[in-house]
């Protein structure tokens, strides 16, 4: 339901404040249901955060579901009695949600296996980071026996 809705487009309107404090008081009462329905009528906090990020249209997809994650989490863990509307710490853990998740990607795109193609020779053949590596250092190897020897 949750996907259908953000996919859509077709977000239920916003909860009113009165709506809003008794969903709350029943999600207190560890009523279920309560939370699903803050859940469901606060997903168009979540389209407009990402709306804030430039992304092509499979990582708005994946923003979405981490977006949710982020308001599910906002949602299990609001306390009311801190002061701070819902909406306002929602946005707060749906962002960290999503720069968390953006941070960690960022640094598995900055990481290169040593086994995977780098590019081609002359004669068409990839090579890769290791076989550069163990070249260089296989001549490094060299060069110092070749030191040892006219010592």
């Amino acid at each position: 339901m949750l996907i259908n809705i953000i996919y859509n487009n077709a977000f239920p309107q916003p909860l009113s404040e009165d709506e809003e404090a008794y969903y709350l008081q029943r999600l207190e009462e560890g009523d279920e249901e309560a939370r699903n329905i803050l859940i469901e009528r606060n997903l168009r906090l979540v389209a407009h955060i990402i709306k804030k990020f430039e992304l092509t249209p499979e990582e708005q997809e994946d923003l979405i579901s981490i977006g949710t994650i982020g308001l599910i989490k906002a949602i299990n863990t609001y306390n009311q009695n801190k002061g701070t509307k819902l909406a306002t710490y929602a946005a707060k853990c749906i962002e960290n949600e999503i720069l968390m998740s953006l941070r960690a990607s960022k640094k598995t795109k900055t990481e290169v296996s040593l086994y995977e193609p780098i590019g081609v020779d002359k004669d068409g053949n990839e090579f890769t980071s290791l076989g550069c590596l163990q070249k260089t250092v296989g001549s490094m190897d060299y060069a110092k026996s070749l030191k040892r020897r006219v010592s």
